[in-house]
């Protein structure tokens, strides 16, 4: 039995546009491949420019209707779509893992994650009333929260149903329409959302999706009817959106790469911190912004390391590791590590090559767990987001020399400590700039309603994406002040 179903035929995939599904003219079409397989298993329409103004105008003409509804009655939409998206999670996951590599298992984990964000949104009923207060004699202040309009979502490959789930979820709740551009690389899954989205009750041109590249991106951050922008990528494309869309006005959070350290000490418990290092930097085959791509270990270590290595090597591609994205991203990764060794690293795990038994797989996107020991901090390795499954190791002396190797990146994403002290461990969680910081947990992703963020070049905007963060973001606060008659007894605001 295969660890994953491929469709049975090429999905075409349509924009979602005032409710209806449609091909935009003259767009070209791309192939989507399986990276399991190298088989294309979709079709993807690259929406241009004027395609992307249809989109955005019929959420706009949805918008005003939207904002006015009630927000229980919103919920409840949202209430029909959780139910659909459990009705559907075999589906989905199975979808998932097949265009973008990973495990169905984690698949079905990042579909639980967006399940999570979901659920905090539902809440919001509950807990996001406002303020109300007589603040003077006669006079009441009233905080209302209040939707932007038309907000969109630029999303990556390696997530195709739980980083979008960061953001519409919250939106929609909120009262905005939302437009949704998910990696041209992995669009079917996208699909199956807006599918379950309409099932759900949604009106019209409350959920859109757009396909397409970068035109359509470029398109989306120039429309002067899209008011904010979340996105999720590389740390490059994230600091140009921002300055993009910055530069006009809009409101614009984009998550950008990670190079995340995890770091050993010599108390380490041996079993619990070599099973956590393994998994984060081979989970999702090591393409996700949490993985941890460095260990610094901290004295002798040793042991530790080699149980490191032991079950790196151990793990079974396919079922226990899925694939690299494309075969450009396996030649990148490939080229890194060869460079590390060129400059000193000594590979001490080597994946290339490595790929599951049986002809199906022969064509598909293989990397093995990598793993460089030896690497000095100042190598590209150490230094620029790899995003694969290649750790490195940095010796380093003292708990204050991993201190500095951390704080010294660019990045700030996440970072963690293995330890059995209390005392070893605070003193990490207060050292690192890292934004999402763990204690004998090597993916340390907070649960809601903890929001999801980094800092330095992990960021560009102010805020998280999930989360009570994530209600600031999609929403503006409008201030009322009261007074309904004059009153004898004076105050500062008479």
């Amino acid at each position: 039995m295969s660890f994953v179903e491929l469709p049975e035929s090429v999905v075409p995939c349509r924009n979602l546009v005032g409710g209806e599904w449609q091909l935009p003219q003259g767009s070209p079409l791309l192939d989507v491949r399986s990276p399991y397989t190298g088989t294309v298993i979709g079709r993807v329409p690259l929406t241009s420019a004027a395609g992307v103004s249809q989109v955005v105008e019929a959420a706009r003409s949805a918008a005003d209707s939207w904002a006015a509804t009630p927000l229980r009655e919103r919920t409840q939409l949202l209430f029909r779509f959780r139910h659909l998206l459990e009705q559907n999670l075999a589906r989905l996951a199975n979808l998932a893992a097949s265009e973008a590599g990973k495990t169905v298992a984690e698949a079905r984990a990042g579909l639980l994650k967006g399940i999570e964000v979901c659920e905090f949104a539902l809440s919001l009923q509950n807990l996001d009333s406002g303020a109300h207060m007589e603040v003077s004699r006669g006079v009441t202040c009233e905080l209302r929260r209040e939707p932007l309009g038309v907000v969109a979502g630029i999303t990556p490959f390696n997530f195709p149903a739980m980083v979008p789930m960061w953001m519409f979820p919250i939106a929609v709740t909120l009262g905005n329409v939302f437009i949704h551009k998910p990696s041209e690389k992995v669009p079917l899954t996208a699909c199956v959302l807006g599918e379950l989205m309409r099932e759900a009750g949604y009106p019209a041109g409350v959920f859109s999706i757009v396909h397409g590249g970068k035109e359509a991106v470029d398109a989306l951050v120039a429309h002067p009817d899209v008011k904010a922008l979340a996105f999720v990528g590389s740390s490059a494309v994230a600091r140009h959106l921002y300055a993009e869309g910055s530069k006009r006005g809009k409101r614009v959070l984009a998550l950008g790469g990670a190079k995340n350290h995890l770091i050993v000490a010599p108390d380490a418990d041996p079993e619990l911190t070599a099973q956590a290092v393994v998994d984060s930097f081979t989970g999702c085959a090591g393409q996700r912004c949490m993985a941890g791509s460095v260990v610094l270990a901290v004295g002798n270590v040793e042991s530790l390391l080699a149980d490191i290595v032991r079950r790196a090597g151990g793990i079974e591609m396919g079922p226990g590791m899925g694939a690299i994205i494309d075969k450009g991203a396996v030649e990148r990764l490939e080229t890194a590590i060869d460079q590390a060794s060129s400059e000193g690293a000594k590979l001490v795990l080597d994946g290339r090559g490595r790929r599951p038994k049986g002809d199906a797989w022969a064509q598909g996107n293989w990397l093995g767990p990598s793993i460089l020991d030896h690497v000095r901090p100042d190598m590209e390795a150490a230094r620029r987001e790899l995003f694969g499954p290649v750790l490195s190791i940095i010796r380093v002396p003292t708990l204050s020399a991993a201190l500095a190797v951390e704080n010294a990146s660019s990045y700030g994403n996440a970072a963690s400590i293995f330890t059995t002290s209390g005392v070893v461990a605070q003193t990490v969680v207060e050292g690192v700039r890292a934004g999402m910081v763990g204690v004998n947990v090597g993916v340390p992703v907070p649960r809601e309603p903890f929001s999801f963020g980094g800092t330095g070049e992990s960021r560009f905007g102010h805020g998280d994406i999930t989360g009570p963060s994530g209600l600031d973001f999609w929403t503006q606060l409008k201030k009322v002040t009261r007074k309904w008659s004059a009153r004898t007894d004076g105050s500062w605001m008479s």
